[in-house]
C-alpha cells in the first residue's frame, strides 16, 4: 500500500470508531493540505498554495532578521543568483507534516578574496558526541536537543555581497535592483563560519567557556554543577547535573529569539 492509501484507510477507520477528535485523525487531515511531492522548479511550486505559503514564510524570516536590503547594483559588482530548494518534513511515521522552502545563494559563483575570505568553521566529530552522551549517562542527567530555526540568518557577514531577487518574488516596482546581504544567507561560502561566530559569542557572553581541544563544546560551571553544550552546525545538544541550568539556558535563548527549543529528550 502507498502512504497516501494508508492515510485514507486510517482516516476511514477512525471515522467508523467515532474518534474524529483523535490526534492521528487531525494530523492526517492536515497532511492532505500539504503537497507530497517536492517540486524541482519554482514554476511547479508556484502552482500549489502550500508551497507558496512555505516560500512566503521563508521570506518573512528574512524580513524579521533583516537579512538584506534592496539596492542598486554598484558599478563593477556582480550579483549572485538565488534558487529555491524544496523539502518535505516528515514525522517518525513518514507522514509529511510540513512543506519547507529554503532560499539559497548559488555560492559556487563566488570568487575567493572578493566575495569571501575565511570560511573555516569548527564542526563536532561523531566521537565527541559519543563522549558527550557517555558522560551524560555516567553522570545520570538528561540530554536535551535544541534546534536553531534558520540558523545562518543570524550570522553577520563582513564582505560586500549582492544577490539577485528570489525567483517568483521579484519586486514589480524595482525589477532591476538587487539585495545587499547583511546576514549569512544559505549557500554562501562564509555562512557556516558567520553562524558559528554569532553562536559562540552569545555563549561566551553568557558565562560559558570554550573547550580547549574541542572548539564546539561549551562549558559553564555553577559551584559543583556543570552545564555542557555541544554544537553541530545548527543542531545543539546540552545537559547539566542541575536541571535548572538547562531551563535557564532555554530561557536565555528564547529571550534573544535566536534558538528554538525543540523539547526532545534523549535517554540518559
Amino acid at each position: 500500500m502507498t502512504k497516501t492509501s494508508q492515510e485514507h484507510v486510517m482516516v476511514s477507520y477512525i471515522k467508523k470508531q467515532r474518534r474524529t477528535n483523535h490526534k492521528d485523525y487531525q494530523n492526517s487531515l492536515f497532511a492532505y493540505f500539504l503537497l507530497q511531492i517536492e517540486p524541482k522548479k519554482v514554476i511547479q511550486a508556484l502552482t500549489d498554495p502550500s508551497w507558496i505559503e512555505a516560500m512566503q514564510d521563508e521570506l518573512l524570516q528574512f524580513r524579521l532578521q533583516k537579512v538584506w536590503r534592496l539596492v542598486d547594483l554598484p558599478k563593477g559588482k556582480h550579483a549572485i543568483r538565488t534558487k529555491w530548494v524544496y523539502r518535505n518534513k516528515k514525522d517518525e511515521r513518514g507522514i509529511v507534516v510540513r512543506n519547507k522552502a529554503r532560499l539559497v545563494a548559488q555560492g559556487y559563483t563566488q570568487e575567493e578574496g572578493i566575495d569571501y575570505d575565511e570560511v573555516f568553521a569548527p564542526v563536532a566529530r561523531i566521537e565527541a558526541i559519543r563522549l558527550f552522551l557517555a558522560y551524560a549517562s555516567f553522570m545520570g542527567f538528561i540530554v536535551y536537543q535544541m534546534d536553531v530555526k534558520s540558523a545562518f540568518l543570524y550570522g553577520k557577514i563582513e564582505e560586500e555581497v549582492y544577490v539577485c531577487q528570489p525567483p517568483g518574488f521579484e519586486d514589480p516596482q524595482f525589477p532591476d535592483k538587487v539585495y545587499k546581504v547583511e546576514k549569512a544567507l544559505y549557500g554562501l561560502h562564509q555562512a557556516p563560519r558567520a553562524w558559528y561566530e554569532t553562536l559562540s559569542t552569545y555563549l561566551l557572553e553568557n558565562g560559558f567557556r570554550r573547550g580547549i581541544i574541542d572548539k564546539t563544546l561549551f562549558i559553564k560551571k555553577d559551584k559543583c554543577d556543570i552545564l555542557l553544550v555541544q554544537v553541530y552546525v545548527d543542531d545543539i545538544i546540552f545537559g547539566s547535573t542541575k536541571k535548572s541550568l538547562c531551563t535557564e539556558l532555554n530561557g536565555c535563548a528564547q529571550d534573544v529569539q535566536m534558538i528554538l527549543f525543540r523539547g526532545a529528550q534523549l535517554t540518559s
